[in-house]
């Protein structure tokens, strides 16, 4: 059963957001309980995007008079499946499918998703005003990160069309942006957030361990554990909070039980930065530095960025891969990047 917090909710438009046919009324009207739905969730930090078989042009010219455009990461308008709309929508926001919501008035459309994309959940929106009460839409905590989560992402889509444009390599481009990485151990206001990584973040997760605010509490002031968040800024605004370190300490032994990065970053580099940061802590310790590694289906990248600091495999059981790195070799950090991080 899928339990993952929904990040992006998709809609439908005709007799979903709205009562009505765009194309074919004369009027087409906001349903108050989509409306008031789509709003409360986007203060939760749940994305929402359109898949609807209309004209772009109309679609666009309702939602601006209804003040509602800008609430929309990505439309997809258009006559083709919805779908192929949801997984451009995922591959284009960087999110899987088995995080996605999907709701439509029709039957037919919701069966097809379903088909499709069975690890989509999908919504008869006859039932839109219950929605924000489903658990997958209703988080326990709502962080600050979370309530800014729409406004980073349409930051990220200005740099990414910057990028595209870019006439160059992608470092010298990574230049032009003035990142700013910053390492710290959480103080009791960064632990929702920190919390809500480890349920959120799939793709850029070592071993998909999750912590509850208070676990991470206890953890941040226990002396045999080392908990460290990071956050990344550049000229165009925030990221926010975007990784996550909790080590074991021992007196001659170092272990990274999770380590952590917003798929939001996924192009920055900044996970090798943050990993970097950890041998040059265990080396000045003097303690040897291991780490666990969990193989799913979408983690393979943190494999790899732990074979590319020099982990070797030293042991592999039912609980997964301990690696171990023997301090030899610490890449620099990219020049592209300023880092700030506390004294240990």
């Amino acid at each position: 059963m899928n339990d993952k917090p929904i990040k992006c909710v998709v809609w439908d438009l005709d007799d979903t957001l709205w009562d009505g046919i765009l194309l074919e009324d004369e009027e087409v009207v906001l349903r108050p309980e989509a409306v008031a739905t789509l709003k409360t969730l986007d203060e939760r930090g749940i994305l929402h995007a359109i898949a609807s078989r209309n004209e772009f042009g109309p679609v666009e010219e309702r939602l601006r008079e209804a003040g509602l455009e800008e609430y929309f990461l990505r439309t997809k308008i258009h006559w083709g499946v919805k779908s192929e709309s949801i997984r451009e929508i995922a591959d284009a926001l960087g999110l899987g499918t088995d995080t996605f919501a999907f709701i439509d008035d029709q039957e037919y459309e919701r069966e097809e998703v379903r088909s499709a994309l069975p690890d989509v959940m999908t919504i008869d929106a006859a039932d839109v005003e219950g929605v924000p009460d489903h658990p997958r839409l209703n988080p326990e905590r709502v962080t600050e990160d979370a309530r800014s989560r729409r406004a980073m992402y349409r930051a990220e889509m200005v740099r990414q069309d910057l990028e595209r444009e870019f006439a160059g390599p992608k470092e010298q481009f990574l230049h032009t942006l003035d990142l700013s990485l910053s390492i710290f151990e959480p103080g009791p206001e960064d632990l929702d957030r920190a919390s809500e990584l480890t349920v959120r973040t799939n793709q850029l997760n070592a071993t998909g361990v999750t912590y509850s605010t208070e676990a991470l509490a206890k953890l941040v002031e226990s002396d045999d554990h080392l908990v460290l968040m990071a956050s990344l800024s550049d000229r165009f605004g925030d990221y926010g909070r975007i990784g996550l370190a909790v080590l074991d300490r021992r007196p001659d032994a170092w272990t990274i039980r999770l380590l952590l990065m917003s798929c939001r970053v996924i192009s920055r580099g900044v996970g090798t930065i943050l990993l970097n940061h950890l041998l040059e802590r265990a080396r000045d310790a003097g303690v040897r530095l291991t780490a666990w590694f969990v193989p799913t289906d979408r983690n393979r990248m943190m494999y790899a960025t732990y074979k590319f600091a020099g982990f070797t495999e030293v042991k592999e059981d039912a609980t997964g891969i301990l690696l171990e790195n023997d301090l030899s070799r610490i890449q620099p950090c990219p020049d592209y990047v300023m880092l700030e991080s506390e004294s240990p």
